[in-house]
């Protein structure tokens, strides 16, 4: 028997004229990757706070699903972008260094083997930097990076071990990255301490306060930035704690504070990164979904995303 009117359990109303992003998203059955692709890092164990941002990956990629693929600022549609979905990559059930390595593994090899994959890294906690970026720079050669973020994320390692707050740390202990090729934006007041500003310093490292951000303008400082690498990185990585953002746009992280980025100036930045060839990855972390209010800080990851997209189609 057919029944009239009826519908899929859970179906949401369907607009012939409205394509929506999550429409561009397929499952990746495991062939080439020659384009954007998601990959999820759920881990928050690793956390020196409370964290829930292991569920952030399937929050951002709902998030998605919520916005149309048509950019009515710049003119510009998503629709004919394809993006693979690789999946999460599984986390140890109680081992943190393992679960870190299962992340340079994965993300090393699947650009190994898929040298035009651009990752989109949908983190976890920010402890999935280091290895993030250890398998990016291992398949892409000397890489720079840009980091926004209220921290510096280079405490010592003795204190705690490899938590959210040390992978940049990390990264330039290892001789993973140069200090000098690591530009920090965002970073709050009240929110780091004076031997890790010393640390930062010492090791040649580019550092934006929020103070530098409201006299400079995000547009001038991401110019500055880009110039600061030319001739001297293969590549470039994009790392977003969306702690940068103030506590009134983002409020679902661990690290909310106030003094903190505008929304809009974060996505302008991006969407510029993404217009530029030599930037080939981006990440975003601590999206703490557990405290978050109607998924607003989801939405924001989003909406990076969708700018870092809308940058690479204006460059083409």
């Amino acid at each position: 028997m057919i029944l009239p009117h009826l519908q899929k359990a859970n179906a949401s109303f369907q607009d012939r004229d409205v394509t929506k992003v999550s429409d561009l998203i397929q499952e990746w059955k495991g062939g080439t990757i020659s384009g954007f692709g998601l990959i999820g890092a759920p881990l928050s164990k690793s956390s020196i706070s409370h964290s829930g941002a292991c569920f952030a990956p399937g929050t951002i990629r709902k998030a998605l699903s919520a916005f149309s693929t048509y950019s009515i600022e710049e003119n510009v549609d998503l629709a004919s972008c394809i993006i693979d979905d690789l999946g999460d990559i599984t986390m140890h059930v109680t081992d943190i260094v393992q679960s870190q390595n299962r992340v340079y593994e994965t993300i090393f090899c699947a650009l190994k083997e898929n040298p035009a994959w651009l990752p989109i890294v949908l983190g976890g906690d920010n402890s999935i930097t280091y290895p993030s970026i250890k398998g990016f720079s291992e398949a892409k050669g000397k890489v720079g990076v840009v980091q926004f973020d209220a921290h510096h994320d280079v405490r010592n390692l003795e204190d705690g071990g490899p938590s959210n707050g040390t992978p940049f740390r990390s990264l330039i202990e290892t001789g993973t990255i140069r200090g000098t090729h690591l530009i920090q934006i965002g970073i709050r007041d009240f929110s780091n301490s004076k031997p890790y500003h010393d640390y930062v310093n010492n090791k040649g490292v580019t550092v934006y306060t929020m103070k530098d951000v409201r006299q400079k303008r995000m547009g001038n400082i991401i110019k500055e930035s880009l110039e600061k690498f030319k001739g001297k990185v293969d590549s470039i990585y994009v790392s977003v704690d969306i702690d940068v953002i103030d506590q009134a746009q983002a409020p679902g992280c661990p690290a909310i504070g106030p003094g903190g980025m505008d929304a809009i100036d974060l996505f302008e930045s991006i969407s510029y990164l993404g217009e530029q060839t030599i930037v080939e990855g981006l990440e975003i972390v601590e999206v703490d979904p557990t405290v978050d209010f109607r998924d607003m800080t989801s939405r924001v990851a989003a909406h990076v995303i969708l700018n870092f997209m809308k940058g690479k189609l204006k460059a083409e």
